[in-house]
């Protein structure tokens, strides 16, 4: 059995729809609780501040300021503000202001001011303003202004002011002939330099 409650009180069946065949559940109500954590392959459709505990496969499409906990190969499409810790295998479109805690091989693409802590494998696509927290072997591409503490093995392709906190080794920049220039002088060792960054230089 599942359980749906607002600020402590089951909902009335009347404010939800739940089609036990294809596994979708309805409803507009804000701040719910929603404890499918028995059910794998459920849709949800709901409106904001709700927070789940669910199993696998699950598929999200809620308003902003959302909480889930789940299973593995779950899709999220959310609003902002939400919050995400989460299994392996998992595809996140979101808006702004959301922050995950995920296991391995996610893909991200998401708005402004998020917060990634995240195994290893992940793709990111992001907007400006984010801060990452990953494991080896990431790519990411990204706007200006992010932070990056990751180990080895990642890719990166990114906007102006971004930092570097890089534990590994053999982690690639694109970068112009000027930034490679900057890099040089300020001395900066992690990352790997190619034939291609030579040739720039010499160009």
């Amino acid at each position: 059995m599942f359980s749906i409650t607002q600020n402590g009180i089951p909902l009335s069946p009347d404010k939800y729809t739940w089609d036990e065949v294809n596994k979708v559940l309805t409803t507009s109500e804000n701040n719910l609780v929603l404890d499918f954590s028995e059910y794998d392959g459920v849709t949800f459709k709901t409106g904001s501040e709700c927070t789940f505990d669910t199993g696998n496969d699950c598929t999200f499409n809620t308003d902003s300021g959302c909480a889930f906990d789940t299973g593995i190969c779950c899709t999220f499409k959310t609003g902002g503000g939400c919050t995400f810790n989460t299994d392996s295998d998992c595809t996140f479109n979101t808006d702004s202001g959301c922050a995950f805690d995920t296991g391995i091989c996610c893909t991200f693409k998401t708005g402004n001011g998020c917060t990634f802590n995240t195994d290893g494998g992940c793709t990111f696509n992001t907007d400006s303003g984010c801060a990452f927290d990953t494991s080896i072997c990431c790519t990411f591409k990204t706007g200006n202004g992010c932070t990056f503490n990751t180990d080895g093995g990642c890719t990166f392709d990114t906007g102006y002011d971004c930092t570097f906190a890089v534990d590994g080794i053999l982690c690639k920049y694109p970068h112009t002939k000027d930034d490679f220039m900057e890099l040089l002088k300020s001395g900066w060792k992690h990352f790997e330099v190619t034939k291609d960054d030579l040739l720039d230089v010499l160009i």
